[in-house]
């Protein structure tokens, strides 16, 4: 079990830093701290969404690398 720990804190973390890019990025490409916030809050609730979306879609029509039985 205590690999499934890990596995959830990383996978949270990854989701951290890579909200904190996309602030620093939207920072660096001149919009206000607020306008920064506002678009890594929608890219931490989106990505989760279309990531969960698209598994769905390669497990159910891409056969790509599996085995046949």
């Amino acid at each position: 079990m205590p690999q499934v720990k890990r596995h959830i804190a990383k996978s949270i973390s990854y989701r951290f830093v890579g909200t904190l890019t996309t602030i620093f990025l939207t920072i660096s490409a001149g919009l206000p701290l607020k306008w920064a916030g506002m678009v890594g809050l929608g890219e931490l609730v989106l990505k989760p969404i279309i990531y969960f979306l698209h598994e769905r879609v390669w497990y159910k029509f891409i056969k790509f690398g599996l085995k046949n039985k």
